[in-house]
């Protein structure tokens, strides 16, 4: 019996990122939530971000490009984030519900 890391294929991470992503887009359709919204998205980017880590460790393992990728998309998804907070905050304040639909009907 081999060591479980040398037995962990690229389908073995590309079917976790499959599920991830599966499972944030059911989220987003799912939820009227605005925090819920976000949770989904998070998924989304922690999807790509296992695709990028698996084919860089698989078509070219001496190279550190994948790492490089995920680390911006960790970036770029605090700064989501953040800023998407920011905004379910105001509209909470505003409206005392962050529920989607509520949202849509704001008048300036």
């Amino acid at each position: 019996m081999g060591n479980i890391l040398t037995e962990i294929s690229l389908y073995h991470y590309l079917a976790l990122s499959a599920l991830l992503f599966v499972l944030g887009l059911v989220v987003i359709m799912t939820k009227r939530n605005a925090i819920g919204v976000l949770m989904g998205l998070e998924l989304l980017l922690n999807a790509a971000g296992i695709n990028f880590i698996a084919f860089n460790k698989y078509s070219a393992p001496d190279r550190l490009d994948g790492q490089i990728f995920v680390i911006f998309v960790i970036i770029l998804a605090a700064a989501e984030a953040a800023t998407a907070l920011a905004l379910v905050l105001n509209v909470f304040h505003r409206m005392k519900s962050i529920n989607i639909d509520d949202a849509r009907v704001m008048k300036g």
